[in-house]
């Protein structure tokens, strides 16, 4: 019966969980996942007992990998999808709208939110999911890997380990492992290169509905201090009648520069230009808000696959969007699937 861990429950792992239980049902999985939630940067909170669903990480999983989309509409729930139908537009530095994006791609969420990707490929499957609990060391002790957490708890030993979080955390455990010198140092290397955007999320709450014919505004120039806005109310289930929640993250520069500072002050800021560029000053004043910073967001880059594939042959298999090479969460499940099916191989 082989044994299997994860050191974080984003959609990379959920989705190569998924393809393990399916091709190894035998197999014990166990993930440890520092935060209480799963899916990663794919998050949903609810505010008011629910009455407000808000995905305020990644906005939708697009229909644009054709495993993806059988994997969403035909082995989970196609029931509880949602499509935000509406087309997304474009603005540019002077905040300046106009139409821009084709709308024929599907723009999927949950009537739960996004987070229920992981969470119902998790629950299909006999993983064990340890929340809370933040890996700090890796050891490659013989044939097994043996995991420490920062309450100096062990957990292990595992032939296979899949490597979920960003590839800059990836790289600090795999600096501090007891394993292999040259393949540790190559694939840390290899994950340093990898660039990341930055974004700082403020989430407006509005108790009258915007009347707008897009679903969503992305500066396609990339020299406004706002990169992307979205109509959470479009979203069937997410937002009550008659009111708006839009979610408006900023620019990688604009985040970096403002990432620590004072969160009230930040959300004003990023509301006065939510308001310019809609045309709408109502939305200088949200009668609520919320935040979120995502130091590591977006890579804009994908690790190289020499030091990954040198890595799983001593059964590490790094998993995610930075393995992918492409920031986009269709991509991470797609990775995810078949990372799952190479270990399966293994095994």
């Amino acid at each position: 019966m082989p044994e299997i861990g994860a050191i974080g429950a984003g959609a990379g792992t959920a989705a190569a969980v998924h393809a393990l239980d399916d091709a190894v049902p035998d197999a014990n999985v166990t993930v440890l996942e520092k935060s209480g939630g799963v899916c990663g940067r794919a998050a949903t909170r609810r505010r008011d007992d629910g009455r407000y669903l808000y995905d305020y990480g990644a906005n939708y999983v697009k229909s644009d990998d054709e495993r993806v989309v059988d994997l969403l509409t035909e082995t989970l729930d196609d029931e509880s999808l949602v499509d935000a139908s509406e087309p997304v537009y474009v603005f540019d530095e002077s905040g300046s709208v106009s139409e821009g994006r084709d709308a024929d791609d599907h723009k999927w969420s949950y009537r739960q939110g996004l987070t229920q990707i992981a969470k119902r490929l998790f629950d299909g499957t006999h993983a064990t999911i340890q929340r809370r609990t933040r890996v700090e060391t890796i050891e490659r002790d013989g044939d097994a890997w043996r995991l420490t957490d920062t309450d100096g708890d062990t957990w292990g030993p595992f032939e296979y380990l899949l490597l979920n979080p960003p590839a800059p955390q990836s790289a600090a455990l795999l600096r501090g492992a007891d394993w292999d010198a040259s393949v540790r140092s190559e694939l840390a290397e290899a994950a340093e290169t990898v660039d990341y955007r930055t974004i700082w999320t403020a989430v407006l709450g509005y108790e009258f509905r915007l009347d707008r014919p897009y679903y969503g505004l992305v500066n396609v120039d990339k020299s406004h201090e706002l990169g992307w806005i979205s109509r959470e109310e479009c979203k069937s289930g997410h937002v009550p009648a008659g009111e708006s929640v839009l979610v408006a993250q900023a620019n990688h520069e604009w985040s970096c520069d403002r990432y620590d500072a004072d969160p009230a002050r930040n959300v004003a800021a990023l509301a006065d230009h939510v308001a310019d560029i809609i045309g709408d000053d109502r939305l200088r004043d949200p009668d609520w808000t919320d935040h979120q910073g995502w130091r590591y967001a977006l890579p804009d880059s994908g690790v190289d696959t020499a030091p990954v594939a040198a890595a799983n042959e001593h059964g590490l298999y790094p998993v995610g969007d930075w393995v992918a090479g492409e920031a986009r969460l269709h991509a991470a499940l797609r990775n995810g699937l078949e990372t799952g099916e190479q270990i399966a191989d293994a095994v």
